[in-house]
């Protein structure tokens, strides 16, 4: 047996990290915060030395199992931030009475289908007595493998695509991250008298970020990630505080905004629910793992909570500041004060430390592969070199679009729409239409909440951009 390490992983992000599918990923779960992880055969010193996982040979056991309550509160962590600063700039696209209830809506939608997602995980697991239930990529795949004998080629190809769009949604959560960062910097410095134009606050952001990426062992990163728990649930706390305080009447905000405003209220919204990478290693770390999806289990509760929440800040924050609401609330604190210096400075720090742990999911996706072909000599340099191009990548695609709200909701309708609303329906179709399950509630569901998510897709990518466009003419 080769060396193995321990990991402790619990971080705090816009989204939840998938760490739990095919690779070295399969030994990593996402927001374990006292959990040690150990990957027999594949350990994570044999992906920084350069020995790619084979899927389905890492064995996951997790010595400290988490209770009811530890889960519940992996699960809040890994659904709050970025995105729940980001709900009022949501509402506005939305309107005051149509985004609470649509929220609500995608809500339930997006727990229905990560409950469907673990179901066909489960499935496969029993039906190829797998050492661990699957990944969200090894179960797609796996469900096309052992599908239909027409669908069964795909299999690698849907593994790509899950693949594909884990990185396009994590490396877009890191381009958000440098925006996101460098706005609230921008407005303390403002407030100091320190005028500096937001692209340069930019280029100083990404030193100390390029810095903290050339780290590759995941256990050196994962301390910095209680202290971003920390960091981030006091920000929002004295965020939700400021949004409550003397609201004007309901009747000042827009009901319902346009339906040109619509796709990118669904865009944000989509970004800020996208946590179906992190269902799957919750419910594997459990003691009773029968209570994540119980009708009153972890998955259920925990969502509701999270839901509540997503609609009392985003209610809160357009009701108080209505069309002048930020893409982080953050930004709307009242200037010139220490509370708000403070919370902006304590929002940017967590998410100064979040960006090198949403970053290792990308790499350890993409890096294993590279480094077969490329990387027979010199593996550590150039390792850290492609390291350093896919941060300066995140870069230059946040210098590009610079504006928060319009990144979030392009980030979310481009790759959350997709892991969130279609891939899951998608495979319990393909699932039951193997075995004689499928019953005509079951595809009529299914291919409304792909259409849904079709609909997010295309509308809110292309306002997101028309928007962007529209942004850089003026």
């Amino acid at each position: 047996m080769k060396s193995t390490e321990k990991v402790k992983v619990s971080h705090i992000s816009g989204s939840a990290v998938s760490l739990g599918d095919s690779n070295i990923l399969e030994g990593y779960g996402a927001y374990q915060s006292r959990e040690q992880i150990i990957l027999k055969n594949h350990s994570q010193q044999d992906f920084e030395n350069g020995k790619e996982a084979e899927a389905n040979d890492a064995h996951h056991h997790v010595t400290h199992p988490t209770s009811y309550l530890d889960t519940m509160l992996h699960l809040f962590r890994g659904n709050i931030g970025t995105g729940l600063l980001a709900m009022g700039d949501a509402f506005k696209n939305g309107g005051i009475v149509f985004s609470p209830i649509m929220t609500a809506v995608l809500g339930i939608i997006c727990v229905h289908a990560q409950h469907l997602l673990l179901n066909c995980s489960e499935a496969m697991y029993r039906e190829t007595k797998r050492d661990r239930p699957p990944g969200f990529a090894d179960t797609v795949a796996l469900v096309f493998e052992y599908g239909p004998v027409r669908l069964r080629k795909l299999a690698s190809t849907m593994r790509i695509m899950v693949n594909t769009f884990l990185c396009i949604t994590q490396l877009g959560f890191c381009c958000v991250y440098i925006v996101f960062i460098a706005n609230n910097v921008k407005q303390i410095c403002d407030q100091y008298g320190v005028n500096i134009d937001l692209s340069v606050h930019m280029i100083i952001v990404v030193i100390p970020v390029l810095v903290s990426c050339m780290v590759r062992n995941l256990k050196y990163l994962t301390p910095f990630s209680t202290f971003a728990n920390v960091l981030m649930a006091l920000g929002v706390g004295v965020v939700m505080y400021e949004a409550a305080q003397d609201l004007p009447p309901v009747q000042d905000r827009v009901y319902l905004a346009s339906w040109q405003q619509l796709p990118l209220y669904f865009g944000t919204a989509i970004y800020a629910f996208e946590g179906i990478g992190l269902v799957l290693p919750l419910k594997n770390e459990m003691r009773q793992p029968n209570q994540f999806q119980k009708p009153l289990g972890v998955l259920n509760v925990g969502m509701v909570v999270v839901g509540a929440i997503f609609i009392s800040m985003g209610f809160l924050g357009y009701l108080k500041w209505g069309e002048n609401v930020a893409g982080s609330l953050s930004l709307n604190l009242p200037p010139g004060q220490v509370l708000s210096t403070v919370v902006q400075g304590l929002i940017a720090l967590a998410m100064m430390f979040t960006y090198p742990l949403q970053f290792y999911v990308p790499i350890a996706i993409t890096w294993p592969a590279l480094r077969k072909r490329f990387g027979r000599t010199s593996p550590v340099a150039k390792e850290l070199g492609y390291r350093a191009l896919m941060v300066m990548i995140t870069f230059i695609l946040a210098e590009s679009i610079p504006e928060l709200g319009l990144f979030i909701s392009l980030v979310g309708a481009i790759s959350s729409t997709t892991l969130a609303l279609m891939f899951p329906p998608l495979i319990q179709l393909v699932y039951d239409a193997h075995r004689n399950q499928l019953t005509l509630f079951v595809i009529m569901k299914n291919s409304l909440i792909i259409l849904i998510g079709l609909f997010i897709f295309i509308t809110g990518t292309y306002e997101s951009l028309a928007e962007i466009i529209k942004f850089f003419r003026h």
